[in-house]
């Protein structure tokens, strides 16, 4: 199953995640895992949150560069190794990770890692193949 993901360009300066926050917040809109990747000039924040519609809505009218991707969350063993494993079984399979980054909570005894793939619908069935669950959006607390 895949899960929708809200990324943001913004300008790399001082204040512009704080905006991007404030508006979410203002909207009651709840953050569940962030990443931010930057160069000098720019940045993407990549989120993923509880209601992704209406965050493109409010970050759009408040004049942000907002775009939706479809991601997909794993379900990772929490021990020494545990992603090494998942790796390797996209390895094997010739599968591209794009990137990824870890979610806020987690179910007992596991991570929950985002990934971004070339071929997700190939990653989700080489992974649950493999006994590697996939979580959703009700695991994920998103809507």
């Amino acid at each position: 199953m895949q899960i929708r993901q809200v990324s943001v360009f913004i300008e790399n300066k001082v204040g512009r995640i704080m905006e991007i926050t404030e508006v979410l917040g203002e909207s009651n809109i709840n953050l569940r895992a962030l990443s931010l990747a930057d160069t000098s000039d720019f940045g993407i924040l990549r989120m993923i949150v509880d209601n992704i519609d209406k965050a493109v809505e409010v970050l759009k009218d408040k004049g942000f560069i907002v775009k939706e991707t479809d991601v997909v969350a794993v379900e990772v063993p929490d021990k020494p190794g545990g992603l090494a494993q998942v790796l390797e079984v996209l390895c094997i399979a010739n599968i591209n990770v794009e990137y990824m980054y870890a979610f806020f909570e987690q179910p007992k005894d596991k991570a929950l890692l985002i990934f971004r793939f070339e071929d997700p619908e190939r990653a989700i069935e080489v992974l649950s193949a493999r006994g590697i669950q996939i979580a959703g959006g009700e695991t994920l607390g998103i809507g």
